[in-house]
């Protein structure tokens, strides 16, 4: 679903802010939890949000804010809701599965939980994922619908995001802050099996990962000019590009949609396309990933518009 959104830029004439020589102008740092009343003059209310200095969260940060509330006299509470529902049910039970989703995250609010986790991790055979950038988007605009977004954090913890454009689209429909466990996961496993040079340690794989992951941010804000984490969550600053009128306007209330395209039922069904390649009996799959071929050319892979055949022809020519 990220790739449906492509980022706007700001339309002036003088150029984009550097991100790497002007980078003290901008910043990363994100506030997760309720926003604080700025009519509240007198200061009577608690505004405690908690202050990270990057958004994307390690496995143990997040395990911190579960806890926190044992931190923090219960003023922080944390609920986890799962974007899974059941496999069975297909791209048919996906709109039911985020209605629930939605209510469930109303309900929490209600009950004075703070803050709130997206979780995909409950992924299995017998479960199927909600896509993370449409559940995020999906609770957001509710909440804001409800007139309760102010009133809680939202934390994604997510095996689907691993580019910097995914980060940028969860940070831009809502999410104050990200885990992108299965990203770590993956680096692990690349390190037991040596794939990383002889002096990289296994402390470091973590922090080199967030710092790119940083730099690609600022890179990516720095389009619309001086720009923070704070002002770029949730300010949907992006273009939908093959999607319906009637998706967007539900689950993505006012981005602009230049080609009309795939609805809920065909973002449901790709969904359910990847979990039966991932849980499926196909025998190619069993120990193996598709070889993709998305930015490289495979010969199994994505069909490009330069590949080896269309080169050879072009040079014999």
């Amino acid at each position: 679903l990220y790739s449906y959104f492509r980022q706007l830029f700001a339309q002036v004439t003088n150029p984009p802010i550097d991100p790497i020589r002007e980078e003290m102008v901008m910043s990363l740092t994100s506030l997760i939890g309720p926003n604080p009343n700025l009519l509240d003059l007198d200061h009577s209310e608690k505004s405690l949000r908690l202050e990270a200095h990057q958004p994307i969260l390690t496995n143990l940060d997040l395990e911190k804010l579960r806890q926190i509330h044992t931190m923090t006299n219960n003023n922080f509470r944390t609920k986890t809701l799962s974007m899974c529902y059941t496999a069975s049910n297909g791209d048919a039970g996906m709109q039911a599965a985020i209605e629930a989703l939605c209510q469930a995250a109303e309900n929490a609010v209600r009950e004075h939980f703070n803050i709130i986790i997206l979780s995909d991790r409950a992924v299995s055979a017998e479960q199927l994922p909600i896509p993370a950038l449409l559940a995020t988007s999906a609770v957001h605009q509710h909440l804001i619908r409800a007139g309760l977004r102010v009133e809680t954090g939202l934390v994604v913890e997510t095996g689907s995001a691993f580019e910097i454009h995914h980060f940028a689209t969860l940070a831009g429909f809502g999410a104050e802050a990200i885990n992108p466990y299965l990203a770590f996961e993956t680096l692990v496993d690349m390190h037991h099996s040596g794939q990383f040079p002889a002096d990289i340690n296994m402390d470091d794989i973590e922090p080199r990962f967030i710092k790119g992951i940083g730099k690609g941010l600022y890179k990516i804000m720095s389009k619309m000019g001086i720009s923070t984490y704070q002002s770029y969550c949730g300010a949907q600053i992006f273009e939908a590009f093959g999607l319906s009128s009637e998706f967007v306007e539900q689950y993505f209330t006012g981005t602009v949609t230049q080609i009309e395209g795939a609805g809920l039922a065909e973002i449901a069904q790709e969904a359910v396309m990847r979990h039966r390649m991932a849980y499926g009996n196909a025998h190619i799959y069993k120990h193996a990933l598709d070889v993709g071929g998305e930015y490289a050319w495979r010969a199994r892979g994505e069909e490009h518009l330069l590949g080896p055949e269309t080169i050879a022809k072009l040079q014999h020519a």
